[in-house]
């Protein structure tokens, strides 16, 4: 529970119907094995205690009985667990029958939350039985020493971690046009379950799945759908234990259909309390009649079982990869080739270093100019060697351009460099900040004013994961007329190459996948024998760790330590803690004290919920103290 993550979990048990011993037995056989794994939360279907299928013996006391002593068996039995449990049995009250979801807690009955919409249709006949729950319904009731209240709103909170505010609806209640969660949402819960009995036919699991992912996300919450199982009467209907655990819109896990047991996810509450606060069009209230009611829940660290990606850029799903990386390629493109036309550019200018950023801004334009109908050699290609560049790089600039039919020129630009070196009185031996800097605004200049000459604008070639480290000289590379690769973090860089230099094949596949192997670096420094002597991650440290704290600082405003936490899963087997917290000092460090080259960006398309823009997307002082985030940093 500490740092936000809760674990919850959806149980499905086999049932007898009507049988509500043994029903028993088995729920409290799961508690105890979800009490076991750590779980803080866990829901049951709908009517478990006696069977969903039991038909017209809801009519009789006898069964009904047997549901109320049961529940009170099960608070007992849980007394010494510190889990609150939700379990579906029918409840009599003022001559009505309620499908009803109870909440216990350490052998309280904190209270029931009834169903709101009973169906009546081809495979359901709860009407028959059931009475829907009005909106208003607010009932104090009394079992024995067990005194609760039966409410359509209730919203059961917890005081040591007031971001888990657990509420219930039940089955149809999902399935209406207007879901009761969504105003238990806006009324302040963070974790909605869903006791449900849904029969399974042809295609319904896919459209359940989709249901339940899209409502946690509509209601940034995490949406728990507990399903019926083994051992409902299968007469007409087929029930397959279908349980889902979504949080904000992503599965995070769900169980194999026609089996028992437990399925069980970690939901994070911070993030979604951050995500409900972020997004102004979330309003949460106290005015919607819901009753709040509290219990105490030991706080303990949770070990998390979320599946928590090292690469939260990039889709896991190969499928998906590809169908990403063209979307990605279409959004640039469309952004420039639109910037382009409205500029009237005759020509596009890109400074090609050899090296990935320059790749995937030659291939972004000329994907535009593809769009536009321009004839590609109207894109020129500059390459302008100095003293770290290698043949490798300037070859495959060469040969880049070559292939995708551009025109390309190349302008030494070392003498003009020793010439400014020897204005401003710096030593050619002085390979400082000064000596790497001198080279990139010389590169600036030269395509700024060839942009001039010709007519055009200069392609921006930084990407996001450079920008939030401030790893680009400003007013060098820093600075375009547009930025086609500011929202593209390094690792998607990576990937869009590659997807490109598959689709391309032939001698531009060939080079671009060169390119994927050259090493990371400005070579602004001497090489040595030939090979490229700076490494931008040997420096800076590995761009795959700095766009999973990038992601997760910037996204969800996760705090160092939580980081630290996630990225020890993420980065499980491949990076120490040590090194883990080294590369998140820096990038924190540096994260702050950069801000000032992204609040004069150039315009640039935004491809992802993470963006640098100063205009919209991140709005922070270039003089913000970054104290409290390094304390963190420095206390892992």
């Amino acid at each position: 529970m500490k740092d936000g993550f809760i674990k919850v979990a959806a149980a499905t048990p086999e049932i007898h119907v009507a049988d509500c011993a043994f029903n028993a037995d088995n729920i409290l056989a799961l508690c105890r094995e979800a009490n076991e794994k750590g779980v803080r939360v866990i829901g049951f279907p709908e009517l478990c205690l006696t069977g969903y299928t039991c038909g017209d013996l809801f009519l009789h006391d006898v069964l009904l009985d047997g549901a109320k002593q049961q529940l009170l068996r099960i608070a007992r039995e849980t007394a010494e667990m510190d889990m609150l449990i939700l379990i579906g049995l029918p409840v009599r009250l003022r001559g009505s029958l309620y499908n009803a979801a109870a909440f216990l807690h350490k052998g309280k009955i904190l209270g029931m939350i009834p169903k709101r919409n009973i169906p009546n249709y081809t495979e359901f006949y709860e009407l028959r039985h059931f009475t829907a729950a009005p909106e208003d319904m607010d009932e104090h009731v009394a079992w024995g020493e067990q005194n609760f209240w039966i409410s359509a709103k209730l919203v059961f909170r917890c005081k040591d971690l007031p971001e888990l505010a657990v509420s219930a609806e039940i089955c149809e209640d999902l399935w209406v046009s207007n879901p009761p969660s969504g105003e238990l949402a806006r009324a302040g819960a963070t974790i909605i379950f869903n006791l449900s009995a849904s029969d399974e036919i042809i295609g319904k699991a896919s459209y359940r799945r989709d249901l339940v992912r899209m409502q946690s996300g509509r209601c940034l919450c995490g949406y728990v759908y507990c399903d019926a199982g083994q051992g409902e009467s299968t007469t007409d209907l087929v029930f397959a234990g279908h349980n889902l655990i979504a949080e904000n819109g992503a599965l995070l896990a769900q169980s194999p259909r026609f089996e028992t047991g437990l399925t069980i996810s970690d939901i994070d509450v911070r993030r979604l309390e951050y995500e409900r606060r972020r997004q102004n069009t979330f309003r949460t209230s106290e005015y919607y009649g819901v009753t709040g009611v509290e219990f105490d829940m030991e706080l303990r660290d949770t070990a998390l079982t979320r599946p928590i990606t090292p690469t939260p850029f990039v889709p896991a799903d190969k499928t998906d990869l590809a169908a990403r990386c063209e979307e990605i390629l279409s959004l640039q493109a469309t952004g420039l080739a639109t910037r382009v036309r409205h500029a009237h550019a005759k020509t596009a200018v890109v400074g090609l270093s050899g090296g990935l950023d320059s790749a995937l801004a030659l291939i972004v334009t000329v994907h535009a100019f593809d769009l536009l109908g321009r004839d590609r050699k109207d894109i020129i290609a500059v390459t302008m060697p100095c003293f770290g560049t290698t043949s490798r790089t300037k070859n495959n600039a060469l040969t880049l351009a070559a292939a995708y039919g551009t025109s390309c020129r190349t302008i030494e630009i070392g003498d003009s460099v020793r010439q400014h070196f020897a204005d401003i009185g710096h030593d050619m031996d002085d390979h400082s900040v000064t000596f790497e800097n001198g080279q990139a605004r010389e590169r600036t200049q030269v395509l700024m004013d060839l942009a001039n000459k010709t007519g055009g604008m200069v392609i921006g070639t930084g990407d996001l994961s450079e920008l939030a480290l401030g790893w680009a000289t400003y007013n060098g590379d820093h600075m375009s007329m547009y930025g086609v690769n500011s929202s593209i973090p390094k690792t998607l860089v990576r990937y869009l190459t590659a997807y490109e230099a598959e689709r391309a094949g032939g001698e531009t596949g060939r080079v671009l996948r060169d390119v994927l192997d050259t090493p990371v670096s400005p070579e602004l420094l001497p090489p040595k024998d030939g090979e490229i002597s700076q490494k931008t991650e040997e420096l800076v440290g590995p761009y795959e760790l700095h766009d999973f704290f990038l992601f997760h600082l910037v996204r969800f405003g996760t705090e160092p330590r939580k980081i630290f936490r996630m990225a020890q899963v993420a980065f499980a087997g491949t990076y120490d803690d040590a090194t883990i917290k080294k590369w998140l000092t820096t990038f924190v460090r540096r994260f702050f004290i950069q801000q000032f080259k992204r609040s004069c960006l150039p315009d640039g398309p935004k491809v992802g919920t993470v963006t640098l823009s100063p205009r919209g997307d991140w709005r922070m002082p270039s003089d913000a103290v970054s104290a409290l985030w390094l304390q963190q940093c420095e206390n892992l």
